[in-house]
């Protein structure tokens, strides 16, 4: 249903914030439940992306236009969907403010907007993104960009970046990391490049289980780890990177780096509609129980994705199963009956370590180890690697998006 034939003030019942991934996998398996419900999707872009893929687009190893449709082709078809974006939330009365004007009522408010990827926090790398060797596997414009300063760079320095905590995908700056020099190491080019890591956290990865072997990755590609190190300011035309860099006493000093590479990961922060809004906590993101996905205050409101406060890695693994504990709780909700499902914070995160070798991370609340196979999670598999590169981009649109729930088992409710 178009949104230009609707008045400026529009009733919905079940109103979902987001076409992206949470949101449109949400709204087809809650379709698939009970097929008569009134839904409706608030969201502005015109494209749906595959966001997982574009880490094998700056690897090489995939298609930048096989990550992207547009947004009609995904919809359901049941779902009335509104272009515009949400300026203003108002849950005490239950009200919508549109950036068009429009106001939306609703009985029951699912929040998925994703986060927001905030470049300007980084100074200069806006008008140098894209060229002098700056790039970034976060941006669809710019992943493909990866890829080509990745095939012709063959001697110098290299400098890959992780923000702090919390990202989408924590594992995919280190992702970057290994298929560039996995493809250096190919064509005998890595011996005379210098790779540096720089992490603005002190550990390689949240899981300790998985660092010990993704620590021999990093010895076998030579790269330098700097922790707590933060990108601040980046110079495209003379190719120079500033760093915070925090001691062990908490003091800061600023070091500038030359590069001839530079891949950035931008700080990444919760959209401001929901940051200043009675939905936020104090880090702005929606405050929802890590279990039911119940928002702590708002009965009504429930949340999923990138934009829940929960301590869960933020990965599309993580929607697929976040999506079936929304959707049956908020069904037994406007039943009146008792929760059903738990979520027990699970996401994954498949590392590509090398060209045809992947490391499945599947963990949960806590960092425990919640495995999809029955084999040694700290291997890098040939299997894993069909998984990432040929399964799960078919599955995303054939699968996810059409409510089809696959390995998606979840916790009762005791």
């Amino acid at each position: 249903m178009s949104d230009q034939h609707l008045g400026q003030s529009y009733q919905g019942d079940i109103v979902v914030i987001g076409g992206g991934t949470a949101g449109i996998a949400f709204v087809a398996s809650l379709l698939k439940r009970a097929p008569g419900l009134n839904i409706t999707v608030i969201e502005p872009n015109a494209y749906h992306y595959y966001q997982a893929a574009w880490t094998l687009v700056g690897g090489g190893v995939y298609e930048l236009e096989n990550t992207v449709r547009p947004m009609s082709e995904v919809m359901p078809s049941q779902a009335k969907w509104l272009q515009a974006a949400v300026n203003h939330i108002d849950p005490q009365n239950r009200l919508l403010i549109l950036d068009n004007g429009r106001s939306v009522t609703y009985q029951n408010l699912i929040v998925c907007p994703g986060l927001r990827l905030a470049w300007e926090k980084i100074e200069g790398l806006q008008a140098t993104l894209g060229q002098h060797g700056v790039t970034s596997n976060y941006s669809y414009q710019h992943a493909a960009y990866t890829w080509h300063r990745v095939q012709n760079l063959r001697t110098g320095k290299a400098i890959f970046t992780q923000p702090g905590m919390p990202i989408k995908c924590a594992g995919a700056p280190q992702k970057a990391l290994y298929l560039s020099c996995d493809h250096w190491l190919r064509q005998d080019v890595l011996k005379n490049l210098d790779v540096e890591f720089n992490l603005a956290g002190a550990v390689l990865f949240g899981v300790p289980t998985f660092v010990a072997p993704l620590m021999k990755y990093i010895e076998k590609y030579r790269a330098r780890l700097a922790f707590n190190s933060q990108l601040v300011k980046v110079d495209g035309p003379s190719q120079t990177a500033w760093f915070e860099v925090r001691n062990a006493a908490g003091e800061v000093t600023l070091h500038a780096k030359k590069f001839d590479f530079l891949h950035v990961v931008p700080p990444q922060v919760p959209p401001d509609f929901i940051r200043h809004s009675a939905l936020a906590n104090a880090d702005g993101w929606c405050e929802v129980d890590a279990h039911s996905l119940q928002h702590v205050r708002y009965p009504d409101v429930f949340a999923l994705g990138d934009i829940c406060s929960t301590g869960n890695a933020k990965t599309a693994a993580a929607v697929r199963k976040q999506v079936v504990v929304v959707a049956e709780n908020l069904l037994a909700l406007r039943k009146q009956q008792p929760f059903v499902r738990q979520y027990d914070g699970y996401g994954a995160c498949p590392l590509t370590v090398e060209r045809g070798k992947v490391i499945l991370a599947e963990f949960g609340y806590a960092g425990k180890l919640l495995p999809t196979f029955p084999l040694e999670p700290t291997v890098a598999r040939r299997l894993a690697w069909y998984l990432k590169a040929n399964f799960l981009p078919w599955f995303y649109w054939n699968g996810m998006l059409k409510g089809r729930e696959w390995l998606t088992r979840t916790s009762k409710v005791d």
